[in-house]
Parts: structure tokens; C-alpha cells; sequence
């Protein structure tokens, strides 16, 4: 059964009652899933208020006390991934598999949490008058507010909650109005778990007016968010206006190069089944495909056939590998992309249009002969389009895939070690990927360069944004 929707504040569920709702849709049926309650100001008040006295006592939390709750989490993961998947797929569309992985995988990411909060380490330093002590402290930074997406709402909102609660600190939440049912759950998890009441607060509304609103409290010491480039550079700078710290996760547009050398039916079938993971409404997807002009012709073969059988359906159905586009009006940005890139002399090779009148779904699409300035090779389309176009030489195809703001993920697939060493180390991208997909995983440091972002999300660097350095002398 679909939960019931509310804000969670100061350790209380609060229910719509007379406040603001918006409908929740499916949009793989278009039916109506629960109606989600908007916090008034009143609220986001008692939620800064909750966050500022929770964190007076949480920042001073054991290490120790702040991994086990952690742990208990990761465990409440695992056993309700399967309810919560479902209840994630409804919302947002994705495969039930996809959606259940994302919950189990995301146990993972408490777990690091809960051994790295463990280990965040100061120092002494030597000094120069032996009757002198010189120290570095790493200290929670405060209260903090984060804004999370619809594309992976289980996933980008427990990154930012644990490492947050690990560092000692408290956070408003702000998930996705459209897919809210997975910050909810986590919400439930912390709160079994037993989070002391106000470390976590989760709160709906506008989301231009609530960022605006946290943002600017005095409250809030830190800002994340993750979502697209233009919102995270507005947030930004209005953050930097109030000096405060930021982790932006942003857009991308993912090249892959394939290399002449490669196993041409292997690459082919993980790029096409990594292009529709999530109907391509993933931030990390391969959006420019560089084949080389001596496998063009094959690869482009083989690609298309393995697309062309991919089952696109509603994502409950066991034998579904691509569900609907999350919004109705993703339908339109696809077919403007399509479109765009016909006008400027491509062709499209496979699919190009809506799949039904009821449901977002899109057809897995293959466009070939795509100008270099089309808007699908210079604008992230998050979506199942994939523009296939030719290169020579690696230097010519390393300039084409360096040429955009962009530089979160970049892919490439070869088996020549000195070409792999070149691209690896020429790709500008917050993450290189060389014969597999491999950048998303808690260990490992999560974030892009350029206009795709600042900081990291896991790995050892990810208690960075929400630790500050203290320097303490004493004589």
C-alpha cells in the first residue's frame, strides 16, 4: 500500500490537515498515488528551530552513538527494500529491480558512513616553544539544508542524510514533491533507528520558495543540492551571498568514446542497457557517443538491435527493462531534442517518439549523423536518446568530448593500455570510467568539475562539506 504523505519535524509525522497538497502521479498509469502536503512557513520555522536545538546537543554525539544508528539504518534498508523499491517505481517509473537496487545498494552508503564518522580525524602539530600545544580540530559545521531529485530519490537523498548525521550534524531535507515516497522511508528508518528528534526534518513545498527560505536563515550553515545546472548555479550564488559552504551535484553530458580494438558485442550491449537504466534520466548516463570511424558501421548494427529489444513497459512488470519518463512534459523535451537534431541533418535510426497515449513512455531512440552544435550533443537530454557519431584520431575525439561546460562523468572502451592511460588522463570529468561503469559506489568519491559541480559525495572525501577546521594554540 502507497504510504501516507506528511512532513517529519522534530521527530513527528505531521499529516496534511489543512495545509497545501499537491497530487502525486504515476507515471507509467497517470493514476493519482497520494496527495503531499506543502510546509507553510510556520512550519519550515519549527524545522530550522528543531535542527538549530538538536544540533546544540547532536554535535557533541559520540562518534560511537552516531555509527550505530547509522547501522541500524543500513539494516532497516535491507529489509524494507523491497516495499520501498515498489513505492519508488510508482512514483517515479523505473523498473521494480532497479528501484529495489537502489534502496539494498544504498545500505552501503549508511555503512560507510557509520565506519568513516568513526574516523574523523585532527592532529597535532610540532611547535617551535616546547610550552606551547598546537592542535587541529575537525568540527560539525551546523545545521544543514539539502534539496534532492526525483531521478534517484533514495539514493541522492541518503548520501546527503548520513553524511550529515555522521559528521554531527543536523538536516532539512528537502526531497522531490514528485517521487517523495523514498525520503519518507528514510525519515521512518532514522526514526526507528532512534534518531534523536530534530537531527532530521523533512519538508515539501515550491521548491523555488523553500530553498529561497532556508538558504537564507541565519540557521543554515551549509546548502546541498543535486539537480540541474541552472537551479545549483541560482543556489550557489545565493548561498555565496550569505558565505555559506556548498556541495553542488549538477547535470552532465557524458561522452563515451569506443576504440577500434574493442569487443564491438559486448560494449554495444552494456551501452545500450546503461543508456535506458532509468529511461536515461540519469545524471551520469552516456549522452555522446564517439565510435570510431573503423567499427562505426558494426557497432551502430549491433547497438540498434539490442535497443530495438528492450521492453519498455510499466515498471511492476517482472519482464520490464525500461519504464516511463518521470513527467509528461519530458515527452515534449524529447521530441524538441529529436526534432532539433532532424532539422541539422541527422537521421533517426531507431525509435524517435511517444510509445502510448496513457503513460510517459518514450521509445528507446538512436539517432545517427548528429551535427556537432545540435542541441542533443550540447544540451544533457535526460532521456533514452542516444546520438552515435564518428571520430579518426584520439586527439580529435578527446577535443570534441572536453569541448562542453560539462565534466561529471566521462566513459571510454578500449583494450590498448597506453590509449586507456591517454584518455584517462585528458578527459576533463570529475570521474573516468574506462571499460565499465564503475562511479557510483561509497567508497569512492561521487561529484564532477566545471559547471557539473563542487565537492564530492562519498568516499574519504565525503565529511568535507560538513566539517570545519579549528586551529587551537595554548601556552
Amino acid at each position: 500500500m502507497y504510504p501516507t504523505l506528511s512532513l517529519y519535524i522534530n521527530g513527528e509525522f505531521i499529516e496534511a490537515q489543512q495545509r497545501k497538497t499537491e497530487a502525486v502521479i504515476n507515471p507509467a498509469t497517470q493514476e493519482t498515488l497520494g496527495h503531499l502536503p506543502h510546509a507553510s512557513q510556520a512550519d519550515l520555522d519549527f524545522a530550522l528551530e528543531s535542527a538549530q536545538t538538536a544540533f546544540e546537543s547532536w554535535r557533541h554525539s559520540s562518534p560511537m552513538e552516531r555509527s550505530e544508528i547509522l547501522r541500524k539504518v543500513a539494516q532497516l534498508c535491507r529489509d524494507n527494500a523491497q516495499e520501498i523499491g515498489r513505492n519508488i517505481t510508482l512514483d517515479q517509473g523505473k523498473p521494480l529491480t532497479e528501484s529495489v537496487a537502489e534502496v539494498i545498494n544504498c545500505s552501503e552508503h549508511a555503512e560507510w558512513h557509520a565506519e568513516e564518522c568513526r574516523r574523523i580525524y585532527g592532529r597535532i602539530i610540532p611547535p617551535r616553544n616546547p610550552a606551547v600545544r598546537q592542535m587541529v580540530v575537525r568540527e560539525p559545521i551546523g545545521v544543514c539544508a539539502a534539496f534532492t531529485p526525483w531521478n534517484f530519490p533514495f539514493n541522492q537523498a541518503i548520501r546527503e542524510i548520513t553524511a550529515a548525521i555522521g559528521a554531527g550534524c543536523t538536516i532539512i531535507i528537502k526531497g522531490p514533491e514528485d517521487a517523495p515516497s523514498a525520503v519518507l522511508a528514510i525519515a521512518e528508518m532514522f526514526h526507528k533507528a532512534g534518531l534523536p528528534k530534530g537531527v532530521l526534518n523533512v519538508v515539501w513545498g515550491v521548491p523555488a520558495e523553500v530553498s529561497d527560505y532556508l538558504i537564507r536563515s541565519p540557521i543554515v550553515r551549509k546548502v546541498s543540492f543535486t539537480g540541474s545546472v541552472p537551479v545549483g548555479k541560482q543556489l550557489a550564488a545565493l548561498a555565496g551571498a550569505h558565505m555559506k559552504p556548498v556541495t553542488m551535484e549538477l547535470g552532465g553530458h557524458s561522452p563515451v568514446l569506443v576504440f577500434p580494438d574493442v569487443d564491438i558485442p559486448r560494449v554495444a550491449k552494456q551501452l545500450a542497457y546503461f543508456k535506458v537504466r532509468n529511461a536515461g534520466q540519469v545524471c551520469i548516463s552516456p549522452t555522446r557517443f564517439y565510435i570510431h570511424e573503423d567499427i562505426y558501421q558494426p557497432f551502430k548494427d549491433e547497438f540498434i538491435t539490442i535497443l530495438d529489444g528492450i521492453k519498455v513497459g510499466n515498471g511492476l512488470e517482472s519482464e520490464t527493462e525500461m519504464g516511463p519518463l518521470a513527467h509528461e512534459r519530458r515527452l515534449g523535451v524529447m521530441d524538441r531534442f529529436v526534432e532539433d537534431a532532424v532539422n541539422r541533418g541527422a537521421k533517426i535510426a531507431l525509435g524517435g517518439k511517444r510509445l502510448s497515449d496513457t503513460g510517459f513512455f518514450y521509445a528507446p531512440t538512436v539517432m545517427t549523423d548528429v551535427a556537432e552544435d545540435a542541441l542533443l550533443m550540447t544540451e544533457e537530454p535526460f532521456g533514452p536518446i542516444a546520438p552515435l557519431t564518428r571520430f579518426s584520431t584520439t586527439e580529435e575525439v578527446l577535443k570534441r568530448a572536453n569541448s562542453l561546460p560539462f565534466g561529471l562523468a566521462s566513459y571510454a572502451f578500449t583494450n590498448n593500455l597506453q590509449t586507456a592511460h591517454t584518455v584517462s588522463n585528458e578527459l576533463q570529468a570529475g570521474m573516468v570510467s574506462i571499460n565499465h561503469f564503475g562511479v557510483s559506489i561509497a567508497e569512492t568519491p561521487f561529484g564532477g568539475i566545471k559547471d557539473s559541480g563542487i565537492g564530492s559525495e562519498g568516499g574519504a572525501e565525503t565529511f568535507d562539506g560538513y566539517l570545519v577546521t579549528k586551529f587551537i594554540t595554548q601556552r
